[in-house]
């Protein structure tokens, strides 16, 4: 009985320390208010994207032909069936708007997922390993970083060939170094503490003392970089799609939906308004959150 009361105590002791863990987390978080904001906004995003079906007041794809480039409602000559107008085609942009947010998470999230995953591997090699294998996945890496980000991807979704799952491959690429960097340096860090030191001579090998010993304490910067990337990618998909080489018609991507208003500017501001605030205001709200988790997250940032 003894060592089962034994146990629940250290069951509960470790629950215990995981809720001031986020207690503390969440007061640091929460004193910066625009990261609460972002926060908030972002969450209202994704319930928006989960619940698009739901949500959209059309079919993104359905075009309305007695409705050609109709004004938001408030406008003159608007319609309370299409509230924030139609476009060239005669669909409607607040249920593109909705199913575009499912596309630019969507992006954010496979771009990051595929970009952090690589990116820790080769940081965790090159920095515990260090040498000839270290030496050459950073010039591979500085390579990369050498060309600006957008023309890189262009230039790989061109060899690729335009879509939005090679500009999800060519954006992840791009933003593949900077992980790596991070890594890398906190590994080099870390390595020669005591803790990994003890590791080592009790007999843990290599891809545990990479994976379970040092990683966990290398998660903060990674996790503010990947919030930071999160908001790259879906601007570089953006910019991709504005382009013509991400996602192609009709599929109603932010970017795409810039791309082909672009001759409408002048006389229908509807059709290339909306689709911008949308990306600024999910970019902006990112990376006010990515504040508030540098702020959490960086020791030497939090406040006291």
């Amino acid at each position: 009985m003894s060592s089962l009361d034994a146990s629940a105590a250290a069951k509960t002791e470790s629950r215990n320390a995981n809720r001031a863990m986020l207690a503390e987390f969440w007061f640091y978080f929460s004193q910066n208010r625009g990261a609460v904001i972002g926060l908030f906004v972002f969450l209202t995003l994704v319930l928006i994207a989960l619940l698009a079906p739901l949500v959209a007041p059309h079919d993104p794809n359905f075009q309305y032909r007695d409705n050609f480039l109709t004004p938001p409602f408030w406008q003159e000559g608007g319609n309370v069936s299409f509230l924030l107008g139609t476009d060239a085609v005669g669909r409607d942009i607040l249920s593109r708007l909705i199913f575009g947010a499912r596309f630019s998470l969507f992006i954010g999230v496979v771009v990051v997922t595929i970009a952090l995953s690589g990116g820790v591997v080769l940081g965790l090699i090159a920095g515990y390993f260090r040498g000839w294998v270290d030496t050459t996945i950073m010039r591979v890496m500085d390579v990369i970083l050498a060309f600006p980000s957008l023309l890189l991807a262009l230039v790989l979704v061109a060899v690729l060939g335009p879509g939005l799952v090679n500009a999800m491959i060519a954006i992840a690429i791009v933003l593949q170094p900077h992980f790596v960097r991070l890594t890398r340096a906190a590994v080099l860090s870390e390595r020669n503490r005591d803790y990994v030191v003890a590791a080592r001579l009790a007999g843990a090998g290599n891809l545990r003392l990479m994976f379970k010993t040092i990683l966990p304490n290398c998660l903060a910067p990674l996790i503010v970089q990947a919030t930071l990337s999160f908001s790259n990618a879906i601007l570089d998909a953006a910019a991709l799609g504005f382009l013509g080489m991400g996602a192609q018609p009709p599929t109603p991507e932010w970017g795409t939906m810039l791309a082909e208003a672009r001759e409408f500017i002048l006389r229908a501001w509807w059709v290339v308004t909306f689709p911008g605030l949308a990306i600024l205001i999910t970019v902006l709200a990112i990376n006010l959150v990515g504040d508030g988790l540098r702020d959490a997250l960086d020791p030497k940032l939090k406040r006291s």
